[in-house]
């Protein structure tokens, strides 16, 4: 039996395919990382903009009550006993402070779901980037197979282009260095 001689070139074909199969696992699991993150993230601003509408619901029926109160003590007039006038703008400055009180918290409330839309969004930019280098990279490893299988090199340089694009979506995963506009069809 004679071995058939194996060509140098396929030495580097297996390496290089050890190699896009690496940065594909890796992209695949800080796509599903990045994902989870925006799935968590996007229900942290729900819950957020929830709270903040409590806040305003809140906040609106003691605007009514202080409007109530205002408008009973007008009615009243310069009949109303000294005691139940001071009663009457004791409660209206006490419901003016819980507005104000609430409209503070509602900044902050609407600053905070703010905060976790843009971890959301940006945490979706960098899974859909993993998600496209994990396409052209099991691109590159399928046609690497097929070089293998035929020993047909020019394949092989297919699959090392496309791999090339599936390492620079990989590497962008990471680093967000060019804008996904640039980066989609």
């Amino acid at each position: 039996m004679t071995e058939e001689k194996k060509e140098p070139w396929l030495n580097y074909l297996a390496l290089t395919t050890v190699i896009l199969a690496v940065c594909a696992t890796l992209s695949v699991f800080k796509g599903g990382g990045f994902s989870t993150r925006a799935v968590l993230t996007q229900s942290h601003a729900a819950n957020q903009w929830g709270y903040y509408q409590a806040k305003s619901l809140k906040g609106y029926l003691h605007e009514l009550e202080k409007e109530k109160l205002e408008l009973e003590l007008k009615v009243m007039g310069p009949k109303a006993s000294k005691s139940i006038v001071d009663d009457y703008k004791k409660k209206i400055e006490s419901y003016s402070k819980n507005i104000k009180r609430y409209d503070e918290e509602k900044a902050q409330i609407q600053k905070d779901a703010k905060k976790y839309e843009a971890l959301h969004d940006d945490a979706q930019k960098h899974a859909q980037i993993f998600g496209i280098a994990v396409i052209f990279l099991q691109i590159a490893i399928l046609l690497s197979s097929i070089a293998a299988l035929m020993k047909k090199k020019p394949v092989w340089v297919l699959g090392l282009i496309m791999g090339g694009f599936g390492v620079i979506y990989f590497i962008n995963g990471f680093f967000l260095f060019l804008p996904i506009s640039y980066l989609l069809f």
